[in-house]
């Protein structure tokens, strides 16, 4: 059984959630296995996986864990060689894994077993983990092992979503290609689970409760970094800031002001939607919030800022050097970089308009190469947590849709420099035309692009259908947008979403996207570069003004987003698994 996160990257649960039951590719390979991957939600390991299966050559299909009935008629109806499970909490029917070879991705070292696998590593501060490929059996985890990888952790503590979507899934790829070519050869066994035997390290760990996770703001400020970081993205950790009961996500740390004297559990300072809170020996950022109490219901994660609204009269905004900063901006000799880290990669109308002033002043420096960073993932579009918590969800996901289309449009008509776009991690709907806008798309080895939006009953807008058919060509446009299916990293480049492929250790990608930079900067032809750039901008504003292109986009939008035509509200709600949110004020609030 592996990690409770239902799934660190919503965006992609959200759309797998909406998917067909099972996805299968029918052509294979000759004398390449039928594969079946179970799992809870399509989520981003798991669209990895199918990928990395699928180019092989293997027959590949996808089955939600829905209930045990479903399991069994996949099975049924694929007949697989080989069931692998890349992010399951459900039980495997026991008659599935005792006919079928059935594998299971834990995301821990050999011996570690127990459903709170991520949590506990980071909560007691583990110096290296891993992830251990083992049969199902009846005992979760206890299987024999097929295969087993340990990786370092870092001593600043990783939240379980950045943990589980980088080094884990990257290993657990790894693993899934050890496993089949396993599976592949003749007389393979796995080796039984024996705690006795050296490089069997792990233990069973029970389920991690709210309880396990508790905090006092007066510990110190590493203590309830750690915490939270564990919780995060899901469950969060149960805690009152203002009074008010809520669930904390989205910790990092922080440096109090010198004098400051402020008792533990007090907001010391705001900034791009986030609170200073002080600890007893410090101060930590909490990023994020849920509502807790009576009336709230399941509600969404939203802005720290949003849901303490009407507490925070008088807490002053931060400098720009406190420690936080969503967005940032510097220069490297004839290279300006900005860069953007955006929780879960959504972007909220107030976090668009102030990506649009950042890009508005990186343009109008006298740099020759402007790279756009994001984080990991790198964006999934408009932010529709803060959309379904606004009193009119309708009104603000159009002035959301609009924000953005304003980002993607100061891209597209930056004619002074050359733009590079870095995408580092995964990236969804209107985060992967908002890349594509750029000159260049340096793309992480690993990551995943999902280039469609009709899976959360949206059109789209980021001016898709113009850079996405510029890129592919129309044909492969519309195949991106109508079968709503992952594209890996190589796919990407060798289809035109991306230009290069870096790789996917994160210093080595860092260092390749500086190096492409300087080099693009200080071509000889880089003049030449730029002047055809304008002249294709030109010609394709001659051809069809670019204006026109938005305006078609959002005529579709607005009986998506106003009228609601393709099921949008019910998409958003079941993408982020909430009922019917509390509205709050001053919802913009990013």
């Amino acid at each position: 059984m592996v990690d409770t996160t239902p799934c660190p990257e919503p965006q992609l649960r959200g759309l797998a959630l909406l998917a067909p039951e099972v996805v299968g590719r029918r052509t294979a390979v000759p004398g390449r296995l039928r594969i079946l991957l179970l799992c809870s939600a399509f989520d981003g390991l798991t669209q990895r996986v199918w990928i990395e299966l699928s180019t092989a050559g293997h027959v590949v299909s996808v089955q939600r864990a829905v209930d045990d009935e479903a399991v069994r008629a996949a099975v049924a109806a694929t007949d697989p060689d080989l069931v692998v499970c890349p992010f399951l909490k459900e039980r495997i029917p026991s008659d599935v894994w005792q006919t079928r070879r059935t594998v299971v991705m834990h995301p821990g070292p050999r011996g570690d077993r127990g459903a709170s696998a991520l949590d506990w590593a980071i909560m007691d501060a583990e110096r290296a983990w891993g992830v251990t490929a083992v049969s199902a059996v009846e005992d979760v985890d206890a299987g024999p092992i097929w295969a087993s990888l340990d990786f370092p952790v870092p001593a600043d503590p990783p939240s379980k979503s950045e943990l589980y979507n980088g080094a884990v899934s990257d290993t657990a790829v790894l693993l899934v290609r050890r496993v089949v070519a396993a599976a592949s050869t003749s007389g393979f066994t796995p080796e039984p689970l024996d705690y006795r035997t050296p490089g069997v390290w792990g233990r069973l760990r029970p389920v991690v409760r709210q309880p396990d996770r508790a905090f006092r703001w007066s510990d110190p400020a590493e203590h309830v970094l750690r915490r939270i970081r564990a919780a995060d993205g899901s469950p969060g950790v149960h805690a009152s800031l203002c009074g008010e009961p809520v669930t904390v996500f989205d910790a990092h740390r922080a440096t109090l002001p010198a004098g400051d004297r402020g008792q533990p559990g007090t907001v010391a300072a705001q900034r791009d939607g986030a609170v200073l809170v002080r600890t007893g020996d410090g101060a930590v950022w909490v990023g994020r919030l849920r509502r807790r109490g009576s009336g709230a219901g399941c509600s969404p994660k939203l802005p720290a800022t949003t849901v303490l609204a009407g507490h925070l009269r008088g807490v002053p905004l931060a400098p720009d050097d406190a420690g936080f900063r969503e967005i940032g901006y510097r220069r490297d000799g004839h290279v300006g970089v900005l860069e953007f880290r955006f929780h879960n990669g959504a972007l909220s109308t107030l976090q668009c308009r102030r990506l649009r002033t950042a890009l508005r002043h990186a343009v109008g420096q006298d740099t020759r190469v402007l790279v756009l960073s994001g984080g990991r993932p790198f964006a999934n579009g408009i932010h529709l947590g803060v959309i379904e918590a606004a009193a009119d969800p309708a009104q603000e996901a159009w002035r959301n849709i609009i924000a953005i289309d304003d980002v993607c449009e100061e891209i597209i008509t930056c004619t002074g420099q050359l733009v590079v776009c870095a995408v580092a991690g995964n990236a969804g709907a209107g985060g992967v035309m908002l890349a594509l806008g750029a000159d260049r798309v340096l793309l992480r080895e690993g990551a995943v692009l999902n280039p469609h939006y009709a899976t959360v009953g949206l059109h789209g807008s980021e001016y898709w259908t113009y850079v996405l058919p510029r890129r592919v060509g129309e044909a492969a446009a519309r195949r991106l947008t109508e079968r709503c299916l992952p594209v890996g990293a190589e796919e990407a480049v060798r289809l035109g979403l991306a230009d290069l492929l870096l790789p996917r250790e994160p210093a080595r990608f860092a260092t390749g996207v500086r190096n492409y930079a300087a080099a693009l900067a200080s071509a000889q032809g880089l003049k030449d570069l730029l002047v055809a750039k304008r002249a294709v901008r030109a010609a394709d504003e001659r051809r069809r003004p670019l204006r026109s292109y938005r305006s078609a986009e959002l005529i579709e939008m607005s009986a998506d987003l106003l009228d609601d035509r393709r099921g949008f509200a019910a998409a958003r709600r079941s993408f982020l698994g909430v009922g019917q949110a509390r509205p709050v004020a001053a919802v913009t609030a990013g």
